[in-house]
């Protein structure tokens, strides 16, 4: 017998809960424009027996990315940021050498796709270029501006000629550098400008002055620990991912266009539910078809390998089988390391968003896979 998609679901959840995988979590499913599935479970904070709800607010992490990625090619849509510019005609001085020293010019474009040949830290080994020359991921170092960040990253060179290759980045940073720079404003006012007020994310931003107001992170075992200020969790056998929690509560942060923001998962849905329904007004129908659809033609995803593309939101399921996926094909996913992963499967005109508590489990374990299994076999 199948269960429904609620009894699935909550399958799930208690098992990831039971077996200590996760210390909470906010699930939500919206199927044809409507709230299908909501859940809270779990806890907030572990140590003061706060309970998940549904309004519980998150540091987002790279679930930060596809807010940006809208702001971004509505400013595009303006004329005010186009794709094919480089980006150096904002930043200047943010000119970095190709491999071998040759010039390299990124366009805008190729930072929305990670083609710019830049890196993230956590995708290095230990004594790596990008940890060696103190460049922040955008989860660490508060207090670090973001000129600071551009100068240390424009020294060192990039990992491939631009356009040439697929590697996560901090492009979104360096984007998010540019929109200030092309708006005159801060990139927390243009992302409320642009975003979050019309599409009335109201719990959503860059900071919050009370660390308390938000979830409690951890950091994955049995059971997870309390993540502490600063931390690093295991990756793979890489440097590991730095964190730094206090990083939502301090201003003086750069406002890290590709991990930086915080907000809640209803937010989250209106955010993707704008992009799956054509834009919402804050897009046109053409721009938020390509966030769904693959932008790097026959690239790599090496986060994900074959079958998949990548768009401006996030990782492009083009073939199943090849992936060995039991997602639909043209299934878009993606998530953010502070234990978060969100899809929309445009075919079946549903979307799932799953906040938790718990890195990385939460991003890249058991449970988003599992998950993402169920919701799967329940649209069919």
């Amino acid at each position: 017998m199948t269960l429904s998609l609620d009894a699935s679901l909550d399958d799930v959840i208690d098992r990831a809960l039971a077996d200590q995988r996760i210390v909470g979590a906010v699930v939500l499913v919206a199927r044809g424009g409507k709230l299908a599935y909501a859940r809270a479970a779990g806890l907030a904070d572990r140590e003061r027996d706060r309970p998940m709800d549904l309004d519980t607010v998150f540091r987002l992490a790279s679930v930060t990315k596809p807010v940006v990625a809208v702001a971004a090619l509505a400013m595009a849509e303006r004329g005010e940021l186009p794709l094919d510019a480089p980006v150096s005609r904002w930043l200047p001085d943010f000119r970095p050498k190709a491999p071998g020293g040759a010039d390299a010019d990124i366009t805008t474009g190729q930072l929305l796709t990670h083609t710019s040949g830049l890196s993230y830290g956590f995708l290095q080994p230990e004594g790596g270029p990008y940890l060696q020359a103190g460049v922040s991921d955008g989860l660490d170092l508060p207090d670090r501006s973001m000129a600071d960040n551009l100068a240390r990253l424009a020294a060192l060179e990039l990992f491939f000629p631009p356009g040439a290759a697929w590697n996560y980045s901090v492009s979104l940073d360096v984007l998010g550098a540019a929109m200030e720079q092309a708006a005159g404003k801060p990139l927390p006012q243009l992302i409320d400008e642009l975003v979050l007020s019309p599409l009335g994310m109201a719990s959503s931003g860059f900071y919050v002055e009370d660390a308390g107001l938000l979830a409690t992170p951890y950091i994955d075992g049995q059971p997870p620990r309390p993540m502490q200020e600063p931390d690093v969790s295991p990756f793979f056998e890489l440097s590991g991912i730095r964190y730094s929690p206090a990083r939502a509560t301090r201003p003086a942060s750069f406002p890290s266009g590709g991990a930086g923001m915080v907000g809640t998962a209803a937010d989250v849905l209106k955010l993707l539910e704008a992009v799956r329904t054509g834009g919402a007004g804050v897009l046109s129908p053409a721009s938020a078809s390509a966030m769904l659809s693959n932008q790097i033609g026959d690239l790599v995803v090496t986060t994900h390998g074959p079958g998949w593309g990548f768009g401006y939101a996030g990782a492009v399921l083009e073939d199943p089988a090849a992936a060995g996926s039991p997602l639909r094909q043209g299934t878009v996913i993606w998530g953010g390391v502070y234990g978060h992963s969100w899809q929309i499967v445009p075919d079946r005109e549903t979307t799932i968003v799953a906040l938790t508590n718990t890195a990385i489990e939460g991003m890249s374990g058991v449970f988003p896979s599992e998950l993402g299994a169920a919701v799967a076999q329940a649209v069919g």
